[in-house]
């Protein structure tokens, strides 16, 4: 969003508020009651967002209506063993101080990474249920907000028990907001149903609070690899006509099922990889 004296002068276009947000999402197809989990990036829009990511939840919001549940990545990438960090790696020697002090994770509490500014706004909204995942936490709100984030166990975080599996479930939808296929979530769920060339598991790691201790939890997990989602994503809208696009601003929306995507995905995985 527009912050400096140039960018706001130089502007070509009015800024844009929740009620021209609301116009797109129904334009698009949002409807009330719908389950919707989404992505997005504010830095898209290219001009002046009257309220920034609080105008585009209210908007989300309104849409949905009283019926519909809102879902968001609320993840915690940091939580993790340092032996695994590239961006960028850390001394061998500091790895066993990072594992004995690095707090817990809680859901009220550990900030989002890297997931833009909508999902950290809200995740901290009142009413809003956040998954007990230390890496790949969601948050819902909503009717089946507890359904969804309810259950996620350490062991395989995107797969069967997840989040993305329960919207699978439920039929919900995807919508992605100035950003592509390349941080598409649900792509992951295919990449556990799908038994793709080079697929294995690793051991993961994370502190969590287990009856109010902390303590350093190691799980299993999908060696999971989105380099290749762009282009899935790129092939599915090639072959499908279930993707709904507008252009807000600069900004590129995408919605589509969750399903159809999914199940292409695990197809594609299996045929590319």
């Amino acid at each position: 969003m527009p912050r400096s004296r140039e960018q706001v002068e130089g502007a070509d276009q009015p800024p844009v508020g929740t009620a021209d947000l609301a116009r797109a999402l129904r334009q698009l197809g949002v409807q009330p009651g719908m389950v919707l989990l989404v992505h997005a990036s504010l830095r898209s829009f290219g001009r002046w967002l009257i309220g920034g990511p609080t105008a585009l939840l209210l908007a989300l919001e309104e849409t949905l209506g009283a019926d519909g549940t809102l879902v968001m990545p609320t993840h915690t990438a940091g939580l993790s063993d340092p032996a695994w960090w590239q961006h960028p790696p850390v001394p061998e020697t500091w790895w066993q101080r990072i594992r004995d002090e690095m707090p817990a994770y809680r859901p009220d509490l550990s900030p989002t990474l890297g997931m833009g500014q909508l999902a950290e706004c809200f995740r901290r909204q009142q009413g809003v249920l956040r998954s007990n995942h230390p890496q790949v936490s969601f948050c819902a709100r909503g009717p089946l907000a507890e359904r969804i984030v309810g259950e996620h166990p350490l062991a395989y975080g995107l797969g069967e028990q997840s989040p993305l599996a329960r919207i699978y479930d439920h039929s919900g939808w995807v919508l992605l907001v100035g950003v592509d296929h390349s941080v598409n979530t649900s792509l992951h769920l295919a990449e556990y149903r799908c038994a793709y060339a080079g697929k294995h598991d690793l051991t993961q790691a994370a502190p969590v609070l287990i009856a109010g201790q902390r303590q350093w939890e190691r799980f299993l997990d999908v060696a999971i690899d989105s380099d290749d989602f762009a282009k899935l994503g790129d092939d599915f809208e090639a072959s499908t006509d279930v993707v709904r696009k507008i252009t807000v601003g600069n900004s590129l929306w995408r919605l589509m099922p969750q399903r159809p995507l999914v199940d292409f995905a695990t197809s594609w995985l299996l045929a590319h990889r």
